[in-house]
């Protein structure tokens, strides 16, 4: 004889198991969204490639993400949701905050020499006035954390009497994102324009040793 619970044990198996296939397919397509995403931009990817290249059908990635911008908008808030890890990792809070500035500067510089489809990604965005960030409930939730962690920072420096007054953690935090980003973002340009080749091991260093010292000069007293 069948008890009830052995039913609802054998029927909770199936469901378990079809959850675990379900949450597979979405991973393996947002993966490969995201390489799609990477090298052809909004515009140029294609839902069969991502499909074909994610081993599933092309209706599911529609089931899964209604249509192109959906997946694109899943796509960017993977994105952010790494790099604001990644910053909670840092334990920013526990160092000296004119050593905890320096290293988040270093990151920032860091990941998006690790990470090129970030800028990318922005890059995309920003043709597209936002509208898939704007649409996202978990942005601002994502970027809270990191500017917590600058007015933390920011407020600590002050108390001890390193760091000036009047400093915009906001502001400051565009000066670090902008400085690295202006650079990786249009090394290529940059690099015909001035015959250097800005990409090499020295002039990558030489350009985030700057970045420290421009935000370095402008937080101290």
């Amino acid at each position: 004889m069948v008890t009830p619970a052995k039913k609802k044990s054998a029927a909770a198996a199936p469901l378990d198991a079809r959850k675990r296939d379900a949450d597979r397919s979405q991973k393996a397509i947002l993966v490969a969204a995201r390489r799609e995403f990477a090298r052809h931009g909004l515009g140029g990817a294609r839902i069969e490639r991502i499909a074909d290249e994610a081993e599933v059908h092309k209706r599911l990635v529609y089931y899964y993400f209604k249509d192109k911008d959906g997946l694109f908008s899943a796509v960017l808030e993977s994105v952010y949701a790494e790099i604001r890890d990644a910053q909670l990792y840092l334990h920013l809070q526990d160092m000296p905050p004119l050593a905890a500035l320096r290293r988040l500067v270093e990151f920032t510089w860091d990941y998006y020499i690790a990470h090129p489809e970030f800028i990318t990604f922005l890059n995309s965005e920003n043709l597209h006035r936002a509208k898939h960030l704007a649409a996202s409930p978990r942005i601002r939730e994502l970027n809270s954390p990191l500017v917590r962690t600058l007015e933390d920072i920011v407020s600590r420096g002050q108390e001890q009497g390193q760091f000036r007054s009047g400093i915009d953690p906001m502001q400051l935090y565009f000066t670090i994102a902008g400085c690295a980003y202006f650079y990786l973002s249009n090394i290529h340009t940059l690099s015909v324009g001035f015959d250097r080749e800005l990409s090499s091991p020295k002039l990558l260093m030489q350009r985030v040793n700057h970045i420290v010292e421009v935000v370095v000069a402008y937080v101290l007293r």
